[in-house]
């Protein structure tokens, strides 16, 4: 059988492109945070994670040029030789003084953090129990490291503490959660998980990705619930909050010096350009002057469950500015895309494998630069489109 044979047989996105209803690898010819321009229509943006809408704000802007013009383009090394800036290393201080620990460790992208993290902690004979709902770079970090991966039921301390139960008390156990879910906009029930992670000598990571910047005071998760000693693990990505490009992984130093030396996908990688760096600095700056920035964005997320919730969309479980309207078919959810778009709401279909089949959705979420004339406007046009489509 020849090799790439199954690329022959892989139709369906180009079935979707003919048919108008291919909804990935869109286009953008501008973008200003809330809103966005495709084929010379603006567009309010519902399906971005700018939260806080850092990327024009003008301290990044300056922040970010200032460093290219110090530091040129790109470090063009690894950060494990000629790839660290000092730049890096203040970040890396200011990062672990914002969520509260010992120390940091920038990593390139999200991606490489949670692969790397997880696969240089979790070795032979040791455990990683993470729930069903976790970020797909928290299962391919668990898939590259040489422990056996369990899953647990989605936000269920009972069936955590089930698991648990069930392995070797002299094994090492790394328990990884999501903060905030990037799908559904629950948050992880953290004041129920750290019991049971104590009672069994597990430890805990928490990705913050979607959390940073939204939830306690912008901090995240385990400052959400006032726990923030009781998780190990503190990691997040740049590409959100940040209006940068990068994450982080944050904890007790000795474990961070140990990541630092282990990770393959840092010391193989290089590092983040100065002017990323300059930005998440400028970010984080912002963050701290600017708390309203943080309370914006999740009254605009509680005032979007609400308006929807009315209109007699389901919702799920959100809590937080990502708003999904469930709609539970594939045809349907690509459809209504499709309205939207039309209509000047951009919005990010979600089918399975990302979701169970019967729960494909819209991931609608917000910014704390959308106005409220424009979320009303969204509004209408999800009134507008269900009543077309007979879904309210």
């Amino acid at each position: 059988m020849d090799i790439f044979q199954k690329t022959e047989e892989f139709t369906i996105a180009r079935e979707a492109q003919k048919a108008g209803f291919y909804p990935y690898f869109i286009p953008m010819e501008g973008n200003e945070g809330a809103e966005a321009v495709f084929q010379g229509k603006r567009l309010i943006m519902c399906g971005s994670n700018n939260y806080l809408g850092l990327t024009v704000h003008p301290k990044v802007l300056e922040a970010s040029q200032k460093a290219i013009r110090e530091y040129g383009t790109s470090c063009t090394g690894s950060r494990f030789l000629n790839g660290t800036l000092e730049l890096h290393l203040e970040l890396e201080r200011q990062l672990a003084d914002w969520v509260g620990k010992e120390a940091a460790l920038v990593f390139s992208t999200g991606m490489q953090t949670n692969l790397g993290t997880i696969s240089a902690i979790v070795g032979r004979e040791d455990y990683v129990i993470m729930d069903r709902d976790d970020h797909a770079s928290l299962v391919d970090g668990a898939r590259l490291s040489f422990g056996e991966m369990k899953r647990f039921r989605h936000n269920d301390a009972r069936d955590l503490e089930r698991v648990l139960a069930n392995l070797p008390e002299d094994q090492g156990k790394l328990v990884v959660v999501d903060g905030l879910f990037s799908m559904a906009g629950d948050i992880a029930p953290l004041p129920e998980l750290v019991p049971v992670c104590k009672k069994y000598g597990a430890r805990l990571m928490v990705d913050d990705a979607h959390a940073m910047g939204v939830l306690g005071g912008g901090r995240g998760t385990a400052a959400h619930f006032g726990m923030t000693d009781d998780v190990d693990l503190i990691m997040s990505t740049f590409s959100k909050s940040f209006a940068s490009l990068g994450g982080f992984i944050a904890g007790d130093e000795q474990i961070i010096h140990y990541i630092q030396h282990h990770a393959r996908s840092l010391i193989f990688s290089a590092s983040i350009p100065a002017a990323n760096c300059a930005a998440v600095l400028a970010a984080l700056e912002i963050m701290r002057e600017e708390p309203e920035r943080i309370a914006r964005v999740n009254q605009n997320g509680k005032k979007m469950r609400a308006g929807l919730t009315e209109l007699g969309y389901d919702i799920g479980n959100s809590v937080t500015p990502v708003v999904p309207v469930i709609i539970g078919d594939d045809m349907l959810t690509f459809t209504m895309w499709r309205f939207l778009l039309e209509n000047g709401v951009f919005v990010n279909p979600v089918i399975s494998p990302a979701v169970p089949q019967g729960h494909q959705l819209l991931r609608t979420s917000y910014m704390a630069t959308h106005t409220d004339e424009q979320l009303d406007h969204v509004l209408g046009i999800f009134e507008q489109v269900g009543k077309q489509l007979e879904l309210i």
